[in-house]
Parts: C-alpha cells; structure tokens; sequence
C-alpha cells in the first residue's frame, strides 16, 4: 500500500482543470449510442484518460459491438448505473462487472423496473450488485422511480428510452436531488439531437430516436476546481490560484463551490476566462475563515474538499442531507469525520449530517483515505494549516479520475511525496 505525505508548502499559479468525468461519461456513450444508430463516427474532444473514462471508452466499444456482451465498469457507478438501461434497450444478453465498492452499490432500482418492461435481472449472487446479469430487450411504457437516491438512475433511462420502438415517460415520485446532474444528462442528450420534453413530474422520452453527432468538447470540472479552490482559501501565504478550463455557465452542480468557498471567506471571481481565487485574510486567525451551513444533497462531491476548509474556519459548519454520500466510492461522511479528527480537528456524525467545529491549526498524522480519490485528493488541503505532516493511505486512487494530480499539485508549489508503507 502506498500513502502520500502532504506538507504545508503551496506557492499557488495557474492550472487548467481536467474535463468534467460526469459530461465526458455522457457524451462517450452518447457518442457510441451515434455509431449504432446513425452510423455517425462522432469525435469526443478533451477527454482525460483517468481509470472511469477508460473502462468507458472499453464499455463503448462493446455497446458498439451489439447483440450483448461482458462490461467491465471498473469502479465507475456512473457508468454502471447509466449503461444498464442503455444496453437493455439496445437488446441480448448483457453482463456486468466492477471492483472496490462498486459491486455493493446499489441497483434495486433497475431490479424492479426493467423485469417489468421485458427484461430479465440476475444477480449471480442473489443480492442486488455485482455481478449482474440481463437479458431481453427493454420495452417502452410507464417508468416510475424515486428521484431522491441517485441521479444516475435517471440519466441512464434518460438515455436509454430515445432507443425504444415507441414513446415512454420517465415519472418521479419522490423531489430530485442532484439536479445538475440530470440537466446536464439533457444538455448532452439534445448536443447529441434527442429530444426528450419535461411534463410534470417527469419526462416524456418519444422513441425510435437516432443520436447523432460528429463532434463534441467535454468542458471542465467543477468538482475538481473545489480541491484547487479550497488549498487558496487554506494557503498561509495567501496564494493566488488561477484556473481555466471551466465554464461560468456550466449545469454542474459543483459549481456552487464558488459559492461555497465565496461564503467561507474565500476571495474569488473571473478575471476574462480565469477563475482567480486567493485569500487576503491568510494571516489572520483561522485564516479570516468562517464556518457555515450547507444543504449537501445536489453537491455531493465537492464535500470532502468543504469539509477540510471548515476543518480549519471559526466555528462551526454543517454539511446536512448528505445521506448518498454513504453511497460513494467510501461513506464520505464517515470517511471525513474520522480523517478530521485523525488528524487534530473535531467532527462528529449527527444521522446524515456532518457537524464540524473548526481548529486553527491540525496536529497532522495519518488518515485513512478509504480508497476513495475525493478523501485522499481533498485532505491535500489539511497540510496546508497543519503543524506535522499529513499522511494520507491508499494514495493512488486518484488514479480513478486525475491521475496526475500530484504532479499538478507539486507544479502549484505543494509537497506531496508518496510513500510505500511496510
């Protein structure tokens, strides 16, 4: 096992931000969903080769393939959970496999709904994850589904239905959390000419769709600007971060992490393209930093990197309604509230919401990572206000979705030296 060890320089600079994993996820399969029914060999433009984008790059080439076949989803959820009803539209026998935590995340969703449209659902072992089996070819109607346990589900019916023989409508029954999400997933739909119309509750999906495209740029990440937006705000010296890539009008959610780093006391704004960020009251206690409260339920991923700046603000900060953030690569509310108080900070689980009251300075030490690319990437933030080094395990993970994430941040002046553990 390998670890990182962050320290508590960082001189700040400029950066481009790696493309959005969520827009290149879509447009990928998207993109194979052209070459299947419009013939049409779209070009995806600045993709970013992280172990997600990857296996569905190897996923899209299956789809392309036809008549069914074995899919390896990697870790990826999202393109578990978006390829299932793509390939039940599509028709065969279908096979789904994953590692990490990715096999126990769960799929009851489909279980129900698509046996009920004309597939078959097989988990060989009888629960509700990995592996899995369908077989059939999914049929239009009546889709019915929660909207408060994951987006994704939604995106991947979103994306499947367009490929039915006839119309259908994708109803909620329960209010939408990570809307983003989903208005990207229609963003991308329409770049890719299918037309899906809102009704209320809902969508309506006209089938017999062809997807059509012949080429798109994927955008920039939001959710990776948070890492980069929280080391300004902890940086001691008060570094400037500039980053580009990112677009002011995205539909990601995470793009409240202007917002949100803006609220705990972070100087940011545009200057032309440029995202400039810095703290002017680095010197003062707590860094001028003030604690807030935060509904989490449509920003889920830039939590890790929030919860290390208010580690570290006056106060106290609470990240409420982030039950699905239990449902991620880790429990990202247990995963932070143990690596805070790991490392010198005060964090405590109240139900699903994480309650922090900020220190001035961390004592440092080690930190599980988890496994999971968001724990490990934000806690670079926790070495910049700490009086020890921070290590952090199973440093590699980043390799999931920014794999040259140390050298990057090293570039901006920071330490991060990994280390083998004996």
């Amino acid at each position: 096992m390998y670890c990182v060890s962050y320290g508590s320089a960082f001189a700040g600079g400029s950066l481009t931000v790696p493309p959005s994993k969520s827009a290149a996820i879509r447009a990928l399969l998207c993109g194979a969903l052209s070459r299947c029914t419009s013939g049409r060999e779209g070009v995806i433009e600045n993709l970013y080769p992280s172990e997600d984008i990857t296996a569905t790059e190897r996923a899209a080439g299956i789809l392309c393939a036809g008549g069914g076949g074995e899919v390896d989803c990697g870790e990826s959820g999202s393109l578990l959970r978006f390829i299932i009803p793509i390939a039940a539209a599509l028709g065969g026998r279908w096979r789904f496999t994953g590692r990490g935590r990715l096999p126990q995340r769960p799929l009851g969703v489909y279980a129900e709904l698509l046996p009920a449209h004309g597939v078959a659902f097989k988990n060989e072992t009888g629960g509700l994850g990995l592996p899995l089996e369908i077989e059939g070819r999914l049929a239009p109607g009546r889709f019915c589904l929660p909207g408060n346990i994951s987006s994704q589900f939604v995106t991947g019916l979103l994306m499947a239905l367009p490929l039915l023989e006839g119309d259908s409508e994708l109803v909620l029954t329960s209010p939408l959390e990570s809307i983003g999400y989903v208005d990207m997933t229609l963003e991308v739909l329409r770049d890719f000419g299918v037309r899906v119309d809102p009704i209320a509750g809902g969508w309506h999906v006209p089938g017999g769709q062809r997807y059509e495209r012949f080429g798109y740029r994927v955008e920039g990440d939001w959710s990776q600007a948070a890492f980069f937006l929280n080391m300004a705000a902890l940086s001691p010296i008060g570094a400037v971060v500039r980053l580009r890539g990112l677009r002011p009008d995205s539909l990601q959610g995470d793009r409240a992490c202007v917002e949100v780093f803006g609220r705990f006391g972070l100087d940011i704004g545009w200057e032309g393209e440029e995202l400039v960020a810095r703290n002017k009251s680095a010197r003062e206690p707590f860094g001028g930093l003030v604690g807030q409260e935060l509904d989490v339920s449509n920003i889920t991923d830039m939590v890790p990197a929030a919860a290390v700046c208010a580690a570290l603000c006056r106060g106290e900060t609470r990240f409420e309604n982030g039950g699905r953030l239990r449902l991620k690569e880790s429990d990202r509310l247990s995963a932070m509230c143990r690596a805070i108080n790991a490392l010198g900070g005060q964090a405590a689980e109240e139900g699903d919401t994480l309650v922090i009251r900020g220190v001035e300075r961390l004592e440092g030490g080690r930190a599980q990572g988890c496994n999971d690319h968001r724990v490990v990437m934000a806690l670079a933030g926790a070495g910049l206000r700490s009086k020890a080094p921070v290590e952090v395990t199973e440093a590699y993970s980043i390799n999931k979705t920014y794999p040259t994430f140390f050298e990057e941040y090293r570039r901006l002046g920071g330490i991060a030296n990994v280390l083998q553990l004996g």
